[in-house]
């Protein structure tokens, strides 16, 4: 009556080696194979997280590189011209005429003279930047070709007055400039991009999960899949900060021109391609351990068939 009554509440009908002993050590090997994978389980279901916390680290940073790369552009298409500009119609100047611009730029003058060589657009714009060559300021003529155009260039701070004062040019007709250097957009652009990289830099330092950061050159995470251990898998960090990314902060000397910004822009792309490659080589990590965690979900469920 007490065997019955056992075999009834456990629902069992073998439940010690006195019983039969043959199927019992058989099931116990089985619910002991099942205790062993359940607790590898546990380690999958945290090695998936942590492959999804540096998934969602790369998505932010991706946010932030296509952002710096609006700030880039944003850069590029700032002008970098001061607001000077002439006004006129170019004419020849007479026989042993001379004319002599002076530019002021700062504290600094540059004085230009010319004679009636010195006739055509161009050769006024030479004789103004040979004079001017290290004021800040370029000049070129102005897109009607009736006047000249004065821009500015790495040399010229922020905020720095400017001016172009004429005497005896009367017949070039060549107006008096002046106005003030002004590249704010330019530098609050550099200042933006700037903070966006240490964005950057810090999420992908804060993109671990139980002390594991895959966005982190040198650290890896291996998951067991059995209960021997022959069966894993090893998912190998990789480096998603600015560094890592082939980027770098900048300086107003790196976006004085154009071809600068376009040297950072170019590296931006090249970031966004590096974290598309992490990205998908996560994704895939990610797939072959759940595909694993729902293997070993099922075979437990059959080892603990079994051994009933």
């Amino acid at each position: 009556m007490d065997q019955t009554q056992d075999r009834l509440s456990t629902g069992k009908k073998v439940n010690s080696a006195i019983d039969n002993p043959s199927s019992y050590y058989t099931a116990q090997s089985l619910t002991n194979r099942a205790s062993d994978l359940e607790s590898l389980l546990d380690s999958m279901g945290q090695g998936i997280q942590t492959i999804q916390a540096a998934n969602e680290g790369i998505e932010a940073i991706t946010s932030f590189v296509e952002q710096a790369k609006a700030v880039a552009n944003t850069a590029r298409d700032t002008s970098m011209k001061a607001e000077l500009e002439s006004g006129g119609t170019f004419k020849a100047l007479g026989t042993d005429e001379e004319a002599t611009v002076t530019i002021k730029v700062g504290e600094k003058e540059y004085t230009a003279t010319l004679d009636d060589a010195d006739v055509a657009i161009t050769n006024v714009v030479g004789a103004l930047n040979t004079a001017a060559a290290d004021s800040g300021i370029t000049f070129a003529a102005s897109a009607d070709g009736a006047g000249i155009v004065a821009k500015l260039t790495a040399g010229a701070k922020e905020g720095t007055e400017a001016s172009v004062s004429v005497s005896g040019l009367g017949a070039v007709g060549l107006s008096d400039m002046s106005g003030t250097i002004n590249p704010d957009a330019r530098n609050s652009s550099i200042t933006q991009y700037n903070e966006i990289m240490e964005q950057i830099n810090q999420l992908a330092a804060d993109s671990s999960y139980k002390g594991v950061n895959l966005l982190k050159d040198g650290e890896s995470l291996k998951i067991v899949f059995n209960e021997d251990r022959s069966s894993s898998i090893t998912v190998q960090g990789k480096s998603a900060d600015v560094t890592g990314l082939g980027l770098k902060t900048v300086s107003e000397a790196d976006w004085s021109t154009n071809d600068g910004v376009d040297e950072t822009i170019t590296a931006i792309e090249g970031a966004v391609s590096k974290l598309r490659d992490m990205a998908s080589e996560f994704g895939n990590n990610y797939s072959i351990v759940q595909t694993r965690q729902d293997f070993t979900e099922n075979l437990i469920n059959v080892l603990e068939e079994g051994a009933d």
